[in-house]
């Protein structure tokens, strides 16, 4: 059953609308203004063609780009591109990232200024709705163009190679599987974009932001078990930072029903300065969003086929640039990966005084009886985890590369940006995860919980489905129920 429908126009797309596109069962439509734009830029491009040289069109590509396609070679030279770049290698990337990667490609296409033939709106849609796939394998792209998975769909498109379904196996319904002639001119426009890195950044930001606000939740929760002093979030000691203002604000409605006396007149840095460092996270990451937004609604091809400042459809122009090329995206993915490293290194700092009876009044590492490890173990898998994201937060930037006989003599891999953020916040959550367990646990053993709103609901919905015994056991199945509750707690986050 499909529960909503997606329409995409070239304008509007959302980090978590591809999100939702890519992991819900939902229907992809195409809207008229994103056709008409599409239709308009493909009668543009083909005019400009006649009358001087595109590139891709009528010349080769990199190094060729000054070799122009004889006529009697044209219908040869796109399948040659398609061919020759579906060259992709290593595992074949999560369908979900496939999935955000196609529409993307098809909002791009709507937005107007591939010069596609707008008929492949209809055949990308159909693929998404059929949940077919082309094969995409990891290794190919470095943040200037994703060419190696946009041939491969290419050639899903064109019949030489086959979709995939769901389970990375080939369609087995090959007659209505999603076909569509793409035309040699349209090989290059069609494959001259950057929608698969944007795909993964989209899904990468939006898990991000839902981690960061359940953070919030979760560093109330072990406030609370170490009866923790709420002066830090006091409105006057953020005046002059916003952000900080803003995770101070959340804290405090969170706490808004407790009365405990604080039991230390100041606190670790894990609470002390927890709105000056989680702040910055929350800016890094929408940052991120809004910059992955706002080229997923952009013509990000090379050439450009501009009709908007045409006077009339003869005066349409094609601009040959360096839109492909995502360096704002890799660099904000970056920043955000070092800000999440000191959020993630902040929650171990917390759950580190939940093991210490001068925080919690408990025995050492919550244990039920002298001598047992209790929690000790969650210690270690959270830096084990911290670990991850500190070597993920290395930022891709820093490398660079010379292709094609030097003519493309730059790269930022944001690619390599996008695919090391969506790792990073996946072992940044299990560090919360095992925070959550140990705050918990605390709790109840302390015979506490909060005493209302927001914070009573996240306990109880935690409480509910956390084990509830404390006899040394295995706690990875506590670590991987917490890690799912990630997502129930940040929509408990208080609105601004």
């Amino acid at each position: 059953m499909v529960h909503s429908r997606i329409e995409l126009d070239g304008t509007s797309l959302t980090c978590d609308l591809v999100t939702r596109a890519a992991r819900a069962d939902v229907m992809i439509a195409i809207s008229a203004d994103g056709r008409k734009r599409a239709r308009e830029a493909w009668s543009a491009v083909r005019r400009v063609a006649e009358r001087r040289p595109v590139y891709g069109r009528t010349t080769g590509v990199g190094a060729n780009r000054a070799v122009e396609v004889e006529w009697e070679d044209a219908d040869a030279h796109g399948l040659r591109l398609m061919r020759s770049h579906a060259a992709g290698a290593g595992p074949l990337v999560r369908a979900e990232v496939v999935r955000a990667m196609l529409v993307v490609r098809a909002n791009q296409i709507a937005a107007g200024g591939s010069g596609v033939d707008p008929g492949v709106l209809t055949a990308l849609a159909d693929a998404l709705n059929l949940g077919v796939l082309p094969p995409v394998p990891v290794y190919g792209a470095i943040g200037t163009g994703d060419l190696t998975a946009l041939a491969s769909t290419a050639l899903c498109l064109i019949g030489e190679r086959s979709w995939l379904g769901h389970d990375s196996e080939t369609f087995p319904d090959a007659s209505v599987a999603p076909r569509f002639p793409l035309s040699s001119a349209d090989a290059l426009a069609f494959m001259s974009s950057n929608a698969a890195t944007l795909g993964e950044a989209a899904l990468a930001v939006t898990d991000l932001q839902t981690a960061l606000d359940a953070s919030v939740v979760v560093a109330a929760l072990s406030l609370l078990a170490v009866r923790g002093s709420r002066e830090p979030y006091a409105p006057a000691v953020h005046r002059a930072q916003p952000a900080q203002a803003e995770v101070a604000a959340a804290m405090r409605t969170l706490l808004a029903y407790e009365d405990d006396t604080p039991a230390r007149i100041q606190d670790p840095y894990g609470y002390r300065a927890f709105p000056q460092v989680h702040a910055p996270a929350m800016e890094a990451a929408r940052h991120a969003e809004t910059t992955v937004a706002r080229v997923v609604n952009s013509a990000a091809e090379n050439p450009m086929v501009d009709v908007t400042d045409a006077v009339n459809a003869a005066d349409a122009e094609v601009w040959h640039n360096g839109n492909f090329h995502t360096a704002g995206t890799g660099l904000a993915l970056d920043a955000a990966r070092l800000a999440l490293f000191q959020a993630g290194a902040l929650s171990a700092a917390r759950l580190g005084t939940l093991t210490e009876p001068s925080f919690t009044g408990l025995r050492p590492f919550q244990a039920d009886v002298e001598a047992a490890s209790g929690i000790m173990i969650l210690e270690y898998v959270a830096h084990s985890a911290l670990a991850d994201v500190r070597r993920q937060a290395a930022p891709a930037a820093l490398g660079s590369a010379v292709l094609s006989r030097g003519v493309e003599e730059h790269a930022g891999f944001a690619t390599q940006s996008a695919r090391a953020t969506g790792e990073a916040v996946a072992a940044y959550r299990i560090g919360l995860a095992c925070e959550l367990v140990a705050a918990v646990r605390a709790l109840r053993m302390q015979g506490r919980a909060p005493s209302g709103g927001p914070l009573r609901a996240a306990f109880d919905r935690a409480a509910a489905v956390l084990p509830d015994g404390v006899a040394d056991r295995p706690l990875d199945a506590d670590i991987a129920i917490a890690d799912d509750l990630v997502p129930v707690l940040a929509r408990l986050l208080p609105a601004e």
